[in-house]
């Protein structure tokens, strides 16, 4: 079994972010020992180059691998260019966790809110995905912005742009699982045999309604998959549980 820690939206600043609670979540994965991490893109909340540096910092707080995309508010002030300097590429496939091949993808687009892939990358991931069927690998994609729009976030207004695109691509070529965050708020839709998932955030005061600072954690067997959204005061529930 594998397991992983999504998290996302932590908006470090001066202003947005909640460093107790994000060292009380830190605490928490550290305990569950999760193969790795996955954060989904808003680890600062102006891409500024000292909110990427503290960011830096604050992961030392983790004892497992981390893999991030870069999210809509780490793409200002030219964040995008930081980002890879301190944090790494923008866009990746991960395949050291077999029988996975985890792919990140970039949707963030400079200065602007929206999200947009692009026909470059699209067809990038489409090749990537190829070879997934071709091994019968489990594929999992993780990006900043939802494919689908999440119930209770009000006007829809941020969604990928290319959306459609997108997600005939991903049903296609059988996607097992798409994890995202942006909309700071958890969910879990299925289509087709494909998983869309959204975290909620972190480590960010900016919360909807009655959520509080959340994350995701996924076991993966080779005939299950099991989405458990875990809030930083405790308390846990399923997202569901699936054969494969």
């Amino acid at each position: 079994m594998i397991s992983i820690a999504h998290i996302s939206d932590l908006h470090i600043s001066k202003s947005t972010f909640e460093d107790e609670i994000f060292f009380k979540a830190a605490e928490e994965i550290n305990d569950l020992n999760p193969d790795l991490i996955l954060l989904t893109g808003d680890i600062t909340n102006g891409g500024y180059y000292s909110e990427f540096k503290k960011a830096i910092n604050y992961f030392e707080a983790f004892e497992s691998p981390l893999f991030a995309v870069p999210g809509n508010h780490d793409a200002r002030h030219v964040g995008y260019e930081v980002f890879e300097e301190l944090i790494g590429r923008r866009s990746w496939t991960l395949t050291k966790y077999k029988p996975l091949t985890i792919i990140g993808l970039d949707s963030s687009v400079p200065d602007l809110n929206n999200g947009h892939i692009g026909r470059p990358q699209q067809t990038w991931m489409e090749h990537e995905f190829d070879k997934c069927l071709k091994k019968s690998t489990f594929s999992i994609v993780a990006m900043h912005h939802h494919v689908i729009p999440v119930p209770k976030t009000g006007r829809e207004r941020n969604v990928l742009s290319d959306a459609g695109d997108i997600l005939q691509s991903l049903i296609n070529h059988e996607v097992g699982m798409v994890v995202c965050g942006h909309k700071h708020v958890p969910h879990l839709w299925k289509m087709e045999n494909t998983l869309f998932i959204n975290a909620g955030s972190t480590s960010s005061i900016k919360l909807r309604g009655k959520n509080v600072n959340s994350y995701n954690t996924y076991f993966i067997s080779d005939d299950s998959i099991e989405a458990v959204l875990n809030r930083v005061n405790g308390n846990k529930s399923s997202l569901g549980k699936f054969k494969l």
